[in-house]
């Protein structure tokens, strides 16, 4: 089978909702570094290479909304997809303590070479898909390490990000904090501005409903799990819309 650097997950295509993963995979396709950054497969399997548990959410909150999933198909590590093209952390040569040799003296060349195989092809699958729908809701899936080396711990279960436009981000922040088991972070932990990411791209400058959800990855490990966590989502996603349409 071809490679693609992403995947689709058509569903029933009925809408609003629209669910993107960025950091689906740690995938790191052969045609860089012949497969291997040169960090190990332990370094893999962390949150510096992908977004752990984030995809089975992903494609769980797809399934049961009825809504198309898009999934990035490469390491965050080869170049990040929820980065604008300039952004100097496109392609990561230090990230949360380990160095990353294959990026290490990465040249224009190779960005621009990196942009052009995973990079666009990516952002052009969810533009094409977004254009399908009439008054699309964008939903960004995303996972956060309970703690950076060094760092303190992080509190927060699941986070709800922003990048000024809070019209649905208000609204899921008010649903979300009647969950009283769930610590809930407003822009934490991190800030949702980023000019040129994915929700910048496709639901800033086009002025369309949004909101880039993290969910602590230690709470999302198993598909049981990950089940549990796209069933909860949904039910704030919904609740949401019910405010804003009321």
């Amino acid at each position: 089978m071809k490679y693609k650097p992403f995947e689709i997950y058509k569903n029933k295509l009925k809408g609003p909702w629209v669910i993107i993963c960025d950091h689906a995979s740690n995938l790191v396709p052969r045609s860089i570094a012949d497969g291997n950054l040169g960090i190990n497969r332990k370094e893999m399997q962390r949150h510096i290479a992908f977004d752990v548990g984030a995809k089975g959410v992903a494609i769980e909150l797809g399934k049961s909304l009825g809504s198309p999933v898009v999934c990035s198909n490469y390491s965050r590590l080869v170049i990040d997809p929820n980065r604008g093209e300039k952004d100097p952390t496109l392609v990561m040569q230090l990230y949360d303590g380990t160095i990353i040799p294959a990026n290490k003296n990465v040249t224009d060349l190779e960005i621009d070479r990196r942009l052009d195989l995973f990079y666009r092809p990516y952002h052009d699958a969810i533009k094409n898909l977004i254009n399908s729908f009439q008054d699309p809701i964008i939903v960004s899936i995303h996972s956060f390490t309970p703690q950076l080396k060094g760092k303190k711990t992080r509190p927060w279960h699941v986070g709800l990000l922003t990048s000024g436009d809070r019209r649905f981000h208000n609204a899921l922040l008010k649903s979300f904090e009647k969950e009283p088991q769930l610590c809930v972070g407003d822009n934490e932990p991190y800030i949702g501005t980023s000019p040129g990411n994915t929700i910048d791209k496709h639901a800033i400058i086009k002025e369309r409903l949004n909101t880039l959800i993290e969910v602590r990855n230690d709470l999302i490990k198993t598909d049981f799990d990950q089940k549990a966590w796209a069933k909860l989502i949904k039910k704030n996603l919904l609740q949401a819309k019910e405010y804003l349409d009321g």
